[in-house]
């Protein structure tokens, strides 16, 4: 049964679909997606094209707008939208630490997840097309490691695809983890060093608080415990248009209040981090998030941690000592974190399967792409912090007809910032318009 309400300016339906597990086993165990569909109100009894948005990520459910919100105004004009909650994202059976105990222990949960990965996304959208389309091809919207599920989906699938729009997100279809980390880290040197010369009265601020947290032990209100290491994966804001400026206001209000324990750590403060830090709402992003890098006989084995090793500067308690900034790290996951968060702990064991994992299948088709005749047009941020610019335009050229717009106006977050203007770019290059 399907459901139909209405928002300002645009009409609602849900979809739930039920799809095999795994897609090699269409007799097998079954799960349930979840998928909103938008249309404009003036529109909707319109046969329009579909148009489907994959969410950045891994492990995010779809964007839930109000009305015509960021993109959804320029695609509102000529397309019917499907918001679809990934598998076990949002409300797609969903996969965390209270559903996947009932798998079994750690080795069938981690067997569990090996089926949540780009190429399995790409399966789904190809089970639930002919049912909203009949049968048409659709354009797909693939924000981040939606635009890594949009490159499985022309490796894969092509003939499902009418355009693909692509904003931040193309990976490269040959690093291991390994390559993905040594680019990343010094993307992260630059932009905190960018952060503290907009802000220099965030450097001793970064100090005093990383000082604070090696000497004590700071839990936040979910029960986090709040590490210098943890402190520093405050970075990922920094990938996004605001996030310099949400970082530094964060940070004013933080230390140190005069109480009768002394100088601690603001309620608000924590508060804060928290919301930012914790793993509650997207578990998969920390399980899955080297995961896919991982297409060959090599485990990742923790690649973010052992590269971080790699980059000194990284180390709080060495900055310090050497009267140094402490930089902040971001789009990295550290086997520490299954720790701190209340919400991986029981998980760790299934992460460190995950980890050690060899036999992941491959995710692109170098030969396809290179043939590929799908109008693809793809935003690409300059200096993005969370997928490597280079990377993204070696893999533009791998791809035939690829059409890139090349930015510094935004950031990773481009496509919400920017919203109609990076749409309406994408559109006109896969219709030769700009």
């Amino acid at each position: 049964m399907t459901l139909r309400y209405r928002q300002p300016g645009v009409v609602l339906t849900d979809h739930r679909f039920t799809v095999p597990l795994d897609h090699a086993d269409p007799g097998g165990e079954t799960i349930e997606l979840y998928a909103r569909e938008v249309v404009a109100s003036d529109k909707a009894d319109q046969d329009l094209p579909w148009l489907v948005y994959l969410q950045g990520g891994p492990g995010m459910p779809a964007s839930r707008f109000v009305g015509r919100q960021a993109w959804l105004e320029r695609a509102l004009r000529e397309f019917r939208v499907l918001l679809l909650d990934q598998r076990g994202t949002g409300a797609s059976t969903p996969a965390n630490r209270q559903t996947l105990p009932l798998r079994g222990g750690p080795a069938e949960q981690a067997a569990y997840l090996t089926h949540f990965r780009a190429d399995s996304i790409v399966r789904d959208c190809e089970a639930i097309r002919p049912l909203l389309t009949g049968g048409a091809p659709w354009t797909v919207l693939g924000q981040s490691f939606g635009g890594f599920c949009t490159v499985t989906y022309l490796s894969l699938a092509p003939e499902g695809l009418a355009a693909a729009l692509i904003t931040g997100g193309l990976p490269s279809t040959t690093a291991r983890a390994e390559d993905v980390y040594r680019a990343a880290y010094p993307r992260m040197e630059r932009k905190v060093d960018a952060h503290y010369t907009r802000y220099p009265q965030d450097v001793e601020r970064v100090r005093r608080i990383a000082e604070h947290l090696l000497r004590e032990d700071v839990v936040l209100p979910n029960g986090h415990r709040l590490t210098a290491e943890s402190f520093q994966s405050l970075g990922i804001l920094l990938g996004s248009g605001d996030g310099s400026h949400r970082l530094h206001f964060l940070l004013e209000d933080a230390f140190l209040l005069p109480t009768t324990r002394g100088l601690e750590l603001s309620d608000a403060f924590l508060e804060q981090v928290q919301q930012t830090l914790s793993y509650a709402s997207h578990p998969l992003y920390a399980l899955l998030h080297e995961a896919i890098y991982a297409q060959d006989a090599q485990p990742t084995a923790w690649a973010a941690e052992r590269v971080r090793a790699e980059f000194p500067r990284f180390d709080a308690a060495k900055a310090l000592a050497g009267g140094e900034a402490v930089l902040l790290t971001g789009e990295t996951v550290h086997p520490w974190l299954f720790d701190c968060d209340p919400a991986l702990r029981p998980l760790k064991e299934t992460a460190e399967i995950l980890a050690a994992r060899t036999d992941w299948t491959p995710l692109y088709d170098p030969a396809r792409l290179a043939a590929n005749e799908v109008p693809v047009a793809a935003a690409v941020y300059h200096d993005d912090l969370y997928v490597d610019t280079a990377h993204s335009l070696e893999t533009a050229r791998a791809i035939r007809g690829l059409r890139t717009y090349v930015t510094d106006e935004f950031e990773h977050d481009g496509v919400r910032a920017g919203g109609p203007r990076v749409l309406d770019r994408l559109l006109a290059l896969v219709r030769d318009e700009a």
